[in-house]
């Protein structure tokens, strides 16, 4: 494993993916690598793109890409796509939008797939986010899978959350109810060229003069802006399109800095990792004795048959195996 962190900080794009994929599958000692590379993140804007399936958020994706590479900076994505019922693994399918950049040495982009997550993000995200800024990408693109109204894990990975929507697909109404309105730095309306878009706009715009995601630390508060984006059925007008997207995006990273309203999300996205660090060093080994020794079974057995609480027995346990 400390071979693979040298070559992850070397830059070695195939060390990285290798990486991941160790920790996708829950590799024994796989985390000796994260501890060794954790010293070299924290350089990287990270950006998370969510919305509703079918928004176009690889499409989306694959032009900011060739924006970034186009200003010459280094760009790493992760595509969480939907768990494989016969492999568990990603589907692939992000992948495939972005293969005129698989020969770029200074892109990587790798699939993770939901593993059963229900907040859009698989559980390995937030380590393999370590690997894409150990490995020195200057832009790490997290793409949620689309999973629905629930998708707010990004909150805890990204420094700035892009929420994609697209008229006539019933989202301005399943996002003024989602979660999704609170964790917005920019709405982008994709397919602009659909009808309803200027009455999705119009919308955007009067939920985003009410709504702020929390950052009210700083004097200056950020204004949503909502963006339009052409469709790639006209690439010249989609590209300029997303150029502008790409230059709000770094404008929002600069606001966070000059703001000083970076620390805070990194303090969130710290905590976050924390979280689950504990669930994987507490937690995870303690269900897994349980599953192994036949008890998980014995105690689900006796709440289906009413003859104890599922309280009483989280505390059965908790007493056997966490001292205070």
């Amino acid at each position: 494993m400390e071979e693979l962190s040298k070559r992850v900080l070397a830059g070695d794009i195939r060390a990285a993916s290798r990486l991941i994929r160790n920790l996708e599958d829950q590799i024994p000692d796989t985390y000796v690598a994260i501890k060794e590379l954790f010293t070299a993140t924290g350089n990287s804007h990270i950006v998370g793109i969510t919305g509703a399936p079918g928004a176009g958020k690889s499409t989306l994706i694959d032009e900011l890409i060739a924006a970034y590479r186009k200003k010459e900076k280094t760009v790493g994505v992760l595509a969480v796509d939907p768990t494989s019922p016969f492999t568990g693994g990603a589907i692939l399918g992000d992948r495939i939008r972005m293969l005129r950049h698989a020969e770029d040495s200074g892109v990587f982009v790798r699939s993770l797939a939901t593993r059963g997550s229900m907040g859009g993000l698989s559980k390995a995200v937030g380590e393999a986010i370590h690997v894409v800024e150990a490995s020195g990408k200057e832009k790490v693109i997290v793409e949620t899978c689309g999973v629905g109204q629930q998708e707010v894990d990004i909150i805890n990975h990204a420094h700035t959350v892009v929420v994609v929507l697209v008229p006539g697909m019933g989202d301005d109404v399943q996002a003024i109810k989602a979660g999704l309105m609170e964790i917005a730095d920019i709405f982008v309306i994709n397919k602009a060229d659909r009808d309803g878009a200027n009455k999705l706009y119009q919308e955007l715009l009067n939920i985003a003069s009410l709504s702020r995601n929390g950052d009210t630390a700083s004097s200056e508060q950020w204004t949503i802006p909502v963006m339009k984006v052409e469709s790639i059925a006209e690439p010249l007008k989609f590209a300029e399109s997303v150029n502008l997207l790409c230059d709000k995006i770094e404008e929002h990273y600069q606001y966070l800095v000059k703001s000083k309203l970076l620390s805070n999300r990194l303090r969130r996205k710290t905590t976050a990792e924390l979280n689950e660090a504990l669930w994987g060093s507490i937690l995870q080994p303690i269900l897994q004795e349980l599953n192994d020794g036949g008890e998980m079974e014995s105690m689900v057995e006796k709440l289906v048959n009413k003859e104890i609480d599922p309280y009483t027995l989280a505390e059965q346990v908790a007493q056997r195996y966490v001292k205070k």
